[in-house]
């Protein structure tokens, strides 16, 4: 049986194997869905995998829709997430939020004085990455020699925040002029 996978937001990143939703026609998705309304055109419990890539931080209500994406996500599957870190998260003109390391306290039932949601999802990777769109550098003007160092340093500040994210995020993000992004994989 061929898993069903979803990738939220596709925009014009469509993924081959995934049904590919967005809000609008423009992008030409497989469907057509404003996920700020509930709720979702998925069944209970009928997706395997969804990949939900800078997606929440343009949503109204991001705890209500991991409650959503936790009701059409099957046992054992899995949710990938990638958000704006706050340390960045407001640099685009239409982000309504940014995220740090205690976003994944608010869907584990034994960190109630975090806010638990009443979602359980399990954390099983998060990372934060200095810098996300390497790929955007050369149409943003960056040279080759720039776009080396900045690659550079980007391994450096990754690894070094892979030994303590929670210490990355709360004490020196700032240091390194933020972090681009915040990546979590949660099963459920």
């Amino acid at each position: 049986m061929q898993q069903k996978k979803l990738n939220l937001g596709s925009g014009i990143d469509r993924k081959e194997g995934y049904v590919n939703v967005d809000w609008t026609p423009l992008t030409e998705p497989d469907v057509i869905c404003d996920l700020n309304a509930m709720p979702y055109p998925f069944e209970d419990n009928s997706i395997d995998a969804i990949e939900a890539s800078h997606v929440l931080e343009h949503l109204d209500r991001p705890f209500a829709v991991m409650t959503e994406l936790h009701r059409i996500l099957k046992p054992g599957g899995t949710l990938h997430v990638k958000v704006p870190h706050f340390s960045r998260g407001m640099t685009h003109p239409e982000h309504s939020h940014g995220f740090d390391v205690t976003f994944p306290k608010y869907f584990d039932p034994s960190c109630v004085r975090w806010g638990y949601f009443g979602t359980d999802f399990k954390l099983e990777k998060m990372e934060l990455h200095w810098m996300a769109f390497a790929h955007l550098l050369p149409s943003l003007g960056y040279g080759k020699v720039t776009i080396a160092t900045l690659s550079f340093l980007n391994a450096i500040i990754n690894f070094l925040a892979k030994l303590s994210p929670a210490f990355a995020s709360r004490i020196w993000c700032f240091w390194v002029g933020g972090f681009e992004e915040i990546e979590f994989e949660f099963s459920k």
